[in-house]
């Protein structure tokens, strides 16, 4: 199972650099970066709301499900 995060498509979207987003969400570049890179073990309500406040965006604008490949 992976989850994609998707927050290098919206801040494109939006034409919002990385630090204009830290600067908007108040978290750090290095948490940024562990989203953006996929290495997030887990995401905060509070963060995810403060996201989606500055995006203008929904949960599932930011959060993909990719099932693991069967097994053969």
């Amino acid at each position: 199972m992976a989850i994609v995060v998707d927050l290098d498509v919206q801040l494109a979207r939006r034409k919002m650099t990385v630090g204009e987003f830290v600067e908007a969400v108040g978290i750090s570049a290095a948490n940024v970066a562990v989203l953006k890179n996929g290495r997030a073990k887990a995401v905060r309500f509070t963060t995810l709301d403060a996201i989606c406040r500055v995006l203008e965006c929904q949960p599932g604008d930011l959060l993909r499900w990719i099932p693991d490949e069967p097994i053969a």
